[in-house]
This record gives C-alpha cells, sequence and structure tokens, in this order.
C-alpha cells in the first residue's frame, strides 16, 4: 500500500507536468504519464486522523468516518490530486467484505479538501472494465468540467487517464460521482466527498472544533454473496454509511463544549432523516452553500433527500454516548429480508419440534418480535452480519446499518479521535428496575371511541369498479 509518508517524500522529488490540455475531455499522453501526482492507495476501514496541509492555504480539516483524506501536491500553484477508479474490496463491517468499486483502494473514495479560491487539477486514471467520467457535484465550474459523459466530455474509457481542471469558486459541501453507467458505478459504490474551506473569516461559516463527514449509501448483497444487485430499486438490505454498517462505523467523539459540524451527503435511492440524541443542532449549510442565519432553528432531526448535502452544526454540551442514526428503523438493520411474515403471537411449539426433526438447526424467529434474534447464537451463511448486532454496556444495542454513536467527554483532548469507552453514568442518573410496593394498575381506555364515519355517509357494502383499459393514446 503507497501511504501519505512515500507521497509527501515523492512530491518533492516529481518533476514539473509537461503542458497539458485543461480540458476533460483530453486524454493524458504516455510521455506525461510520468508527471503524474503518485496515487496514494487506502485500505483500511478505520477512520483516519485529520490531514493537516503542509503546503497550500490553511485550514481546519474535516474527519471523513471510516475514511480518509486524498494528499495533493503543489504544482507552480496548482493544487494536484489524483483519482483512480478502479474495483476494490471494502470491510462493511468486521466478518463481511462486499466487492465493490470505487477510488483509491476504497468506498467511497477518499475526501478532497481545497480551500476556495484554490485552482484545481484532478487527473482522473480509470482501472474499471467500463468507461467513466467524474461529475463534481454541486461544483460552479465550466461545462467541460462537469464530467457528464456524452454531454460534456468523451467517456475516460478504460486504461485512460483525463485531466479535471478548475477553480474552487464557492466554499460549502460538496461530493462526487460519475456520471458514466450511474446506475452500475453509483450501486457499486463510486462516490466520494468534497469540502471547499472559505479562505477566510466568513460570516456565515463558524470555526468548528470538530468535522466530519460521510455519504449515505445503500446495497443489496445477500448473505453468502460479495457483489451488489445492480438492478434494485427499492428493497435494499444494506443500509450504510460511507460503504459500512453498525457495529463497523465508528463513533463520532468530541470534547465537553465542542462545536461539532457533521456534514452529510445521499447518494442512495430514498431519503434519510438522520436523528441526534441529546442534543439540538442547526442546519447551516447545503451544496448550495452555507444557510443565512436567519433561516437556521433548533432541530434533532433533519431529512436528507436523494442527491442532497446537509451541514449540521451543535455544541457538545452534553456528557454521554448519544445514539445517532437515522430515524426510518428498517434503515437501522442488517441483511434484511423483505418478504418474512410477521409471526408474532403464533404459537410455534409443536412446529418448531418437527421442524427440528428434519432440519436440526432450525430456530423460531419472530414470536415475541425480533429482539430475540439479538441473542441468537444461530449460524450465519459466509460473509454477512446479524440483522441486529453490536454490544453496549449493558446487552445488544439492537441496532445495525445506518446508526453511531456521539461520545462526549469533558476530558477528551483537543485533537484526540479515539474511542473512549463507555459512559458510566453518574449515581441517580440511570434507569433502573422498579422493586417496591405493587402498583396501582395503570388506567386503559375502556372502549372505543364514536366511529370516524357515521353510518349514512360510509360507502355502500357493494362498490362495482368498471375500468376501461387504454387504447393507444386515444381520448388522453
Amino acid at each position: 500500500m503507497n501511504t501519505r509518508r512515500n507521497f509527501f517524500k515523492r512530491m518533492g522529488q516529481a518533476s514539473g507536468l509537461a503542458a497539458f490540455s485543461a480540458v476533460a475531455s483530453t486524454a493524458v499522453s504516455k510521455a506525461a504519464m510520468a508527471a503524474l501526482p503518485e496515487p496514494v492507495l487506502q485500505t483500511s476501514p478505520e477512520t483516519m486522523p485529520p490531514l493537516v496541509p503542509n503546503t497550500g492555504r490553511p485550514y481546519n480539516p474535516v474527519v471523513t468516518l471510516n475514511g480518509w483524506t486524498l494528499p495533493w501536491r503543489m504544482n507552480a500553484g496548482v493544487k494536484e490530486f489524483h483519482l483512480v477508479a478502479e474495483p476494490v474490496v471494502r470491510e462493511m463491517a468486521p466478518g463481511m467484505v462486499a466487492h465493490l468499486w470505487g477510488y483509491n483502494g476504497q468506498s467511497p473514495g477518499p475526501t478532497i479538501e481545497v480551500v476556495e479560491g484554490d485552482r484545481v487539477r484532478i487527473f482522473v486514471t480509470n482501472k474499471l472494465p467500463e468507461r467513466t467520467s467524474v461529475h463534481w457535484h454541486g461544483q460552479r465550474l465550466p461545462n467541460g468540467m462537469d464530467g457528464v459523459t456524452g454531454l460534456n466530455q468523451p467517456g475516460i474509457e478504460p486504461g485512460k487517464t483525463f485531466v479535471y481542471e478548475f477553480v474552487a469558486r464557492r466554499p460549502g459541501t460538496f461530493m462526487y460521482h460519475p456520471h458514466a453507467d450511474e446506475m452500475t458505478q453509483m450501486a457499486m459504490g463510486m462516490m466520494g466527498f468534497w469540502v471547499t474551506h472559505p479562505k477566510g473569516k466568513h460570516p456565515l461559516i463558524e470555526e468548528a472544533d470538530r468535522d466530519y463527514c460521510f455519504l449515505l449509501n445503500a446495497y443489496d448483497i445477500d448473505p453468502g454473496a460479495y457483489t451488489p444487485k445492480i438492478m434494485t430499486m427499492l428493497d435494499f438490505n444494506l443500509w450504510t454509511w460511507n460503504s459500512r454498517v453498525f457495529p463497523g462505523i465508528s463513533p463520532l467523539v468530541a470534547r465537553k463544549g465542542d462545536r461539532v459540524r457533521i456534514r452529510v451527503g445521499n447518494l442512495t435511492m430514498t431519503n434519510h432523516p438522520i436523528h441526534i440524541h441529546g442534543h439540538e443542532f442547526e442546519v447551516t449549510g447545503t451544496d448550495g452553500g452555507p444557510t443565512p442565519k436567519g433561516s437556521r432553528w433548533p432541530e434533532v432531526t433533519v431529512d436528507v433527500a436523494v442527491g442532497q448535502m446537509r451541514q449540521m452544526e451543535f455544541i457538545a454540551d452534553e456528557e454521554g454516548d448519544w445514539a445517532f442514526h437515522c430515524h426510518k428503523s428498517h434503515h437501522t438493520m442488517n441483511a434484511m429480508g423483505h418478504n418474512v411474515p410477521t409471526m408474532i403471537g403464533v404459537d410455534h411449539r409443536g412446529l418448531a419440534g418437527k421442524i427440528n426433526k428434519l432440519i436440526p438447526d432450525y430456530m423460531v424467529m419472530g414470536e415475541r418480535g425480533m429482539s430475540d434474534m439479538s441473542e441468537m447464537q444461530m449460524p450465519l451463511p459466509d460473509n454477512t452480519v446479524p440483522m441486529m448486532t453490536g454490544d453496549g454496556p449493558y446487552g445488544s444495542v439492537e441496532m445495525g446499518g445506518m446508526f453511531s454513536m456521539l461520545k462526549v467527554r469533558k476530558n477528551q483532548k483537543a485533537g484526540d479521535y479515539s474511542d473512549p469507552g463507555w459512559y458510566a453514568q453518574p449515581p441517580g442518573t440511570q434507569a433502573y428496575e422498579y422493586t417496591g410496593a405493587p402498583l396501582a394498575s395503570p388506567k386503559r381506555q375502556s372502549q372505543a371511541g364514536p366511529a370516524a364515519m357515521q353510518q349514512s355517509n360510509r360507502p355502500a357494502d357493494t362498490i362495482e369498479l368498471q375500468v376501461r383499459k387504454p387504447q393507444g393514446h386515444l381520448g388522453h
């Protein structure tokens, strides 16, 4: 694996670039290939520490959840990056890997961080089996750099390298992804984050002590399989943050009193209400830029629609381990099946014994709800994870998918992103089992209320529908 240390060591030895045509539709010549910035690869699924800039304008770097920031080199005042589109193997959680497509060894690809006003040059090398391109989602740039195959440029054929060059004109939260065979390439995990930092003090952008970012993505991978189904439209079974599922998602760590910024982008097929416990935040930015201060209000949940970016900020003023998750309940599960009938209240005792004679490993599922699954020691197929998993200090968290924690500690040092372990609640501040005198019976509603619709206004008992099938386009 190429490391950042080796990258920066060799950066100063690299020769200047040959003259390139600054249009995305021009392939790089073989003679110029030797002058390309060395592609830096990362295969670890852990959250990498922020990349503090040692060249170019200074900025406060972001932390990519279970990801990393792509190094660059300065060449005659231009910030140069090298992205490699290629097949990758991504660990989604311990015990499960997926064969995806991504950039520089990972899916999502590395975060690109620049400063407002930077001239940026990105070399994109295609090691996929089909053509690709890169669209710089939300950026203001020349039309020929927008990255839509067939519209703004020819596709980047396998083995070719193209150059994109533009000025990062406004600060904000952005992303990049292909605009070529999107159904396949984004379903396979091709995407990445882009952050443009302000070049100076900005009236709408506060300094943040912790600045996190991640992308929402979804996959349909059968247990025992390794490659996503690219034709799935809605029934995904793995809902992920940066191609990771809980318990494989790192916690977001903060020191008490820190201003925390969380940037989220959505490249799934549905919206996601992102919810935080213990704190209120304000939406301070979108992919359109920072939001006016008069438009902000306190929230605990923000809906991130398809193709949108949302930037949330709050003061981490409550110590503890606070849940942070998508509020769609099926999105906090792993490896879900979609055709399982509800078995709550069904007595399996006789049936289970008979089935066990034929299938010794058969286990009853769902007669008391789904939480029993977190306690079952059911043998799993190869390359999958339990639907409800992840242990906390008091037992199973009974979550999966798009779930993590905000861990706030008063003694967490500035710049320390390591997991501080589980929070110990002070005495008298935790729910407990009641063991006192028997309680009076709780009051219950004794009877149903009045009918919502009077008999005279109800539809007839029998309704006949007459359907006429359209014949061509006549009568439209």
